[in-house]
């Protein structure tokens, strides 16, 4: 059975077991301890539902490990593009732990650093360039909301001393890194110095989020295309890779002082 095959058939199953048992969606994402929009976006298979919300289905249904069953068959498929819900997911999450060794990462770049980024290469008209930037700075009020999310991020030394846009946008830039780091108690920003040399990260960037309930899920971004990924072993593999990026980086206050210096360099 094809992977759109099994989330219908997943779907279908909680539609019916709802209008069964005479629970709305409401009533059935309060009795899982998930979000009605979680519910209501897994009946339409815009979300794959994680192992955690399967096994709760069971339970208030007395399904006898059938949603089970179904989510483990759709968790073997090879992973897909699944970028639909990443803003969501992003949004709704506990905890985000990023690291980016190319460019700084979206929920703390400026406005000058962004538009100068994807104005890089003339890819992109100028109203796709606004359009691009506006959609990236309305994501950072995650930053500053009530109980934000614990936000780690890592990124690269070369990400620091990289030219975007000139060296007035990088000042800023960096200067805000700083800003960010020193004032918002649950960001963490560690600079893997470049005397580290060859490590995990110069593979690529990624996310890892960690929702309300439930499992954490990988966001990778690529040239032409992106993917969320919540198979476990996939997760399990990222999370050591984490932890192996983690090590080689200086500690946060270390990291805001290289910081500090780096941007009195952008004269």
């Amino acid at each position: 059975m094809e992977l759109s095959s099994m989330l219908e058939h997943f779907a279908e199953e909680l539609r019916l077991a709802r209008a069964a048992g005479g629970m709305s969606q409401a009533a059935l994402a309060e009795a899982l301890n998930y979000s009605g929009a979680l519910v209501a976006k897994v009946e339409t298979c815009e979300r794959r539902p994680g192992l955690d919300f399967a096994r709760r289905c069971d339970a208030v249904f007395g399904a006898d490990g059938r949603f089970e069953r179904i989510q483990r068959r759709i968790s073997r498929e090879t992973v897909v593009p699944w970028v639909r819900d990443w803003p969501g997911i992003e949004a709704e999450a506990t905890a985000l732990r990023s690291f980016e060794p190319l460019c700084v990462p979206g929920l703390l770049q400026t406005e000058g650093y962004a538009r100068a980024l994807l104005s890089g290469g003339g890819l992109f008209a100028p109203d796709e360039v606004e359009q691009q930037v506006a959609t990236r700075l309305d994501r950072q009020p995650v930053l500053t909301r009530d109980r934000p999310p614990l936000l780690t991020f890592v990124v690269d030394e070369h990400v620091l001393r990289r030219r975007v846009g000139g060296p007035e946008v990088m000042r800023e830039q960096v200067r805000h890194l700083v800003k960010v780091g020193t004032t918002l108690p649950r960001v963490r920003i560690h600079v893997v110095p470049l005397a580290a040399g060859a490590y995990p990260g110069i593979n690529g960037p990624f996310v890892i989020a960690t929702p309300p309930h439930g499992e954490d899920v990988v966001y990778q971004e690529g040239q032409l295309h992106a993917q969320v990924i919540d198979r476990a072993d996939h997760v399990r593999r990222m999370v050591e890779v984490w932890e192996s990026i983690r090590g080689e980086a200086l500690s946060h206050q270390q990291s805001l002082e290289l910081m500090t210096e780096v941007a009195e360099t952008w004269t």
